[in-house]
C-alpha cells in the first residue's frame, strides 16, 4: 500500500502509528497507577487474621522460646563434640606414647610395679575419664535437643490445626477480596472496551484517528491482558463471554457493512463513467490500479495480450489505459501527466464507448 503514496504520506502514516502506540503506552501506565491506588484494591488477606489470637500468641511465644533453646543447645552440642574429639585425640596420643614407652623400656624390676609406669597409667586413666565425661555431656545435650525438637514439632502441629480451623473463613475472605478487585477492574475496563468499539465504528475516518486508535489499543490491552491476573476462578467466563459478545457484534457489523458495500457497488455500476470518475479520489484510484484492480468496480483487471490490450475494465467498462495526445504513448488513464513526454493528460470523453463507436 505504501508504494503508491508520496514519501511524506508514508512518513505521516508511520508517525501516526508511533503516536498511537506512544499514546496507548502512556494510557496503560496511567491506568495502572490509578487502579493500583484505588482504596480496597490491594488489601492483602492472610490466614493468620482468622486464627484464634490468644492461642496463636501462646504458640508463638512457646515456639520462640523453643527456638532460642534449640539454638543454645545446638551451640553447646557443637562445643561438647569438639571437647569430646579433643579428649579422644589426647587419650589416643598418650596411649600410643605409653605403649611405645613400655615396649622399649628395660628394667630389672617388674615394669608393672615401676612408679613411672604407675604415674603414666594414672594419667591415662584421667584422660579416659575426661573422654567419658565429654561423651556423657554430648549424649545429654543430644537428648535435650531431641526433646526440644519434639516440642517444636508439637507446636507446629498445633499451629497447623489452628490454620485448618481458620481455612474456610480465610478462603471466603480471599474470594470476596478477589471478587472486589475483579469487580473494580471490570467496572473500569469494560466501559473502556465499549468506548473503543464505538470509536472503531464511528470515528475510524476521523482526522484524529491516530489518537483514537491509541485509546483502542489501550482498552484492548487493559481488558484482555491486564485483567487476566485478577480473574477469579469463574472470571474466565466473563472474559470469554465478553469476547463472544464483542466478536458477535463485530460479525454483525461486518456482515451489514458488506451488504451495504455490495448494494453501493451495484448502484455505482449503474452510473455513467464520468459520474464514477468524479466520485473517485485520485490517490485511491492509483492505489487500486497499482494492486491490479479496477478503480471503478474493484474487480481484477484482465491481463493484456498482444492482440487485445486491456484498456477498459471488462466488468464495468471504465477506461483504464489511454494514449497520450502528444506522443501517443500508452499510459494509465488516471495519470495527470504523460509519463513519456510530460504533456498534461486529456481525460477520456464522457462516454468513451459511444464516442469510439461514433
Amino acid at each position: 500500500m505504501f508504494k503508491s503514496l508520496r514519501v511524506p504520506e508514508r512518513l505521516f502514516q508511520l508517525a501516526a502509528w508511533i503516536v498511537s502506540l506512544v499514546f496507548a503506552g502512556f494510557l496503560i501506565g496511567l491506568g495502572d497507577k490509578i487502579v493500583g491506588e484505588l482504596p480496597g484494591v490491594e488489601q492483602s488477606v492472610s490466614i493468620q487474621q482468622f486464627m484464634d489470637p490468644a492461642r496463636t500468641a501462646r504458640i508463638a511465644t512457646v515456639r520462640d522460646s523453643l527456638n532460642r533453646a534449640e539454638r543454645d543447645l545446638s551451640a553447646a552440642q557443637e562445643r561438647a563434640r569438639l571437647t569430646l574429639t579433643a579428649a579422644s585425640n589426647a587419650y589416643r596420643a598418650r596411649r600410643e606414647s605409653f605403649d611405645n614407652w613400655i615396649a622399649t623400656r628395660t628394667a630389672t624390676t617388674d615394669p608393672r610395679q615401676d612408679p613411672e609406669v604407675l604415674r603414666r597409667t594414672a594419667e591415662l586413666d584421667q584422660l579416659k575419664a575426661g573422654e567419658r565425661a565429654a561423651q556423657t555431656e554430648t549424649e545429654r545435650l543430644d537428648a535435650e535437643l531431641l526433646k526440644v525438637n519434639q516440642s517444636l514439632q508439637t507446636q507446629s502441629e498445633a499451629e497447623s490445626a489452628l490454620e485448618a480451623a481458620a481455612s474456610s473463613r480465610y478462603e471466603r475472605a480471599r474470594f470476596r477480596r478477589e471478587l472486589r478487585v475483579f469487580g473494580i477492574r471490570l467496572v473500569i475496563t469494560l466501559p473502556l472496551l465499549l468506548i473503543a468499539a464505538w470509536l472503531v465504528v464511528r470515528r475510524r475516518r476521523s482526522q484524529y484517528w491516530p489518537l483514537y486508535r491509541g485509546f483502542v489499543l489501550f482498552a484492548l490491552f487493559a481488558f484482555f491482558v491486564e485483567l487476566v491476573p485478577y480473574l477469579p476462578s469463574y472470571g474466565g467466563y466473563v472474559r470469554y463471554g465478553v469476547g463472544v459478545v464483542a466478536s458477535g457484534l463485530a460479525g454483525l457489523y461486518v456482515i451489514r457493512a458488506m451488504r451495504r458495500y455490495v448494494a453501493r457497488r451495484a448502484e455505482v455500476e449503474q452510473q455513467t463513467e464520468s459520474e464514477r470518475r468524479r466520485r473517485l479520489d485520485y490517490e485511491e484510484a492509483l492505489k487500486r490500479m497499482a494492486t491490479g484492480v479496477c478503480p471503478g468496480c474493484e474487480r481484477p483487471i484482465a491481463a493484456s495480450t498482444a492482440d487485445a490490450p486491456s484498456n477498459f475494465c471488462v466488468h464495468c467498462g471504465m477506461t483504464l489505459f489511454d494514449h497520450c495526445g502528444a506522443c501517443n504513448a500508452r499510459k494509465n488513464a488516471f495519470f495527470q501527466y504523460c509519463p513519456a513526454c510530460g504533456t498534461p493528460a486529456v481525460h477520456p470523453p464522457k462516454e468513451p464507448l459511444a464516442t469510439t463507436a461514433g
